[in-house]
């Protein structure tokens, strides 16, 4: 184990996968945000813990199980041509799973306040865990995947998915909070988790989207949004 300490190697693949993990994790985080807003106020940060919690048990054991993790990527199945895998399986699942809960969020937004009221009320602790955590799964195994493609020794693995996750979890609450108080930030992170969705369904399909395309998209209309909030704070009268 010490010899890891003073391996150059492995120095560089530990922080080069910490940082991909953190940068994957950020479609994490914003789903866990936007689907902790549906609680009541009080039960957001618990959510948003017990999320991201189990989002590192799930990435840990899924690193122990990393010849079950490739035997997922062989097809079971193949209709015309086609090779269907299990890791096809939960990616398409899972993409369409993104789709449907943002663009529920998204008309729920464009409806009002009172559609909004409404979708609190009706949110159960439970309900909200259960989505976070489906989703959990399969951020996680694309994390995984990664993780495997990148490292050679398990303990950097988790050590990387470790330090990712807290994190992260330091994270979820600031950007909660700033999701929250600005309205247009939150359909543009739904219009996010929207276009993520459909990356995850070309994925199932053997359509590959380089994520730094994703990524670019995200950076851009990340900046515009900023400086739409600080021309409207620039143009805010003063009080």
């Amino acid at each position: 184990m010490l010899h890891f300490l003073t391996d150059p190697a492995v120095w560089a693949s530990f922080l080069t996968l910490t940082a991909l993990e953190i940068i994957l994790g950020v479609d994490n985080v914003i789903f866990i945000s936007i689907a902790a807003q549906r609680l009541p106020r009080e039960q957001r940060a618990r959510a948003r813990v017990i999320g991201l919690t189990g989002a590192l048990v799930l990435r840990i054991l899924l690193l122990f199980s990393i010849t079950w993790i490739v035997s997922l990527s062989e097809p079971f199945i193949t209709v015309l041509g086609f090779g269907l895998s299990w890791r096809d399986v939960i990616l398409l699942m899972g993409g369409l799973f993104l789709i449907w809960k943002a663009s529920t969020e998204i008309f729920v937004e464009v409806e009002g306040n009172g559609h909004s009221e409404r979708s609190v009320k009706a949110a159960s602790f439970g309900a909200v865990i259960f989505q976070i955590m489906l989703l959990d799964l399969v951020f996680s195994l694309d994390s995984v995947i990664t993780a495997v493609g990148i490292a050679d020794h398990v303990e950097v693995m988790i050590a990387a998915v470790v330090i990712a996750i807290l994190v992260m979890m330091v994270a979820a609450e600031p950007i909660g909070a700033f999701v929250e108080a600005h309205p247009s930030t939150k359909m543009l992170a739904l219009a996010f988790l929207v276009m993520v969705g459909m990356a995850l369904i070309a994925d199932g399909s053997h359509f590959h989207i380089d994520r730094g395309f994703i990524y670019a998209a995200m950076i851009f209309a990340g900046a515009v949004e900023a400086l739409n909030l600080w021309r409207a704070k620039r143009n805010r009268p003063e009080v």
